[in-house]
């Protein structure tokens, strides 16, 4: 393993503040010329919550589980599966055009194209961050009481975080050479979120079939962050143990993987 294999790090430290303006200057660029602006990144996940709640609590009148039946619940939970889901999405289907989108930075020597992932990263975490606002608003709405447990969310996204992030760099490099990449993610990300327990409850399926969902890598995280937000439960550490080792493999396999093809962008473009 080479000295550069974790250099992702000091990379990090260095562009830090390049990062930050550039994750700003992405997020108001979205919202610029709206009457709302910023706003709109409350007033969306607000909306969309009280769509699932009139749709699943008051037309199908659905129930998460049978311990659960409080009638609003399932709007909630749905909506916090939904949050990691959008998360994971919005970095891993932009990645394979994060370099084809910024020729100009690829032409430019002295710019660290390796900061675009943290870039994308870091504006689908401000609109997470705003959606998990309105998630816990609403559930001190419902009355729910938050346990200590809540204090563990950003342990159990720190993970998932690297995960995106090693993913995003193979992903970012790999669509350089291979174009149609694009079309394939989109068609994994649909697979993924129906076969992740966004929608239902693992206890709805069969036994035997239950271990495969882990094997997608928003499953453990989606459950996780219900169990320390919504049941007030402790993290299954040894399951996360184990995912924390997959992420970092992984993003070290994604950061190797873009600085060893990052020489032959500028042929290709």
């Amino acid at each position: 393993m080479s000295n550069h294999s974790f250099s992702f790090i000091s990379s990090l430290q260095d562009n830090f503040r390049l990062i930050l303006r550039m994750v700003m200057r992405e997020i108001i660029g979205r919202y610029r010329g709206s009457f709302l602006g910023l706003l709109w990144s409350f007033v969306t996940p607000i909306l969309m919550l009280v769509i699932y709640t009139f749709v699943f609590s008051f037309v199908f009148k659905t129930r998460w589980g049978q311990e659960h039946s409080n009638q609003y619940e399932f709007a909630l939970v749905l909506f916090t599966g939904l949050i990691i889901y959008n998360l994971f999405s919005e970095c891993i289907a932009r990645a394979p055009g994060l370099i084809l989108s910024n020729v100009n930075y690829v032409k430019k020597v002295i710019f660290p194209l390796e900061i675009l992932p943290w870039v994308s990263l870091g504006s689908a975490l401000f609109h997470a961050m705003t959606s998990f606002l309105v998630l816990l608003f609403f559930l001190t709405l419902n009355g729910h009481h938050f346990s200590f447990a809540a204090l563990w969310l950003p342990v159990i996204v720190l993970p998932f975080l690297l995960l995106i992030m090693g993913i995003s760099w193979f992903l970012a490099a790999t669509g350089v050479f291979i174009r149609d990449i694009s079309q394939i993610i989109t068609m994994v990300l649909t697979a993924l979120l129906f076969m992740s327990p966004i929608f239902y409850p693992l206890s709805a399926l069969p036994e035997p079939i239950r271990p495969y969902l882990f094997l997608n890598p928003i499953t453990l995280i989606v459950e996780q962050v219900r169990a320390v937000l919504i049941w007030g439960v402790q993290p299954n550490w040894v399951n996360m143990g184990y995912y924390s080792l997959v992420s970092i493999f992984t993003t070290w396999l994604g950061w190797a993987w873009f600085n060893k093809t990052r020489k032959g962008f500028a042929d290709v473009l």
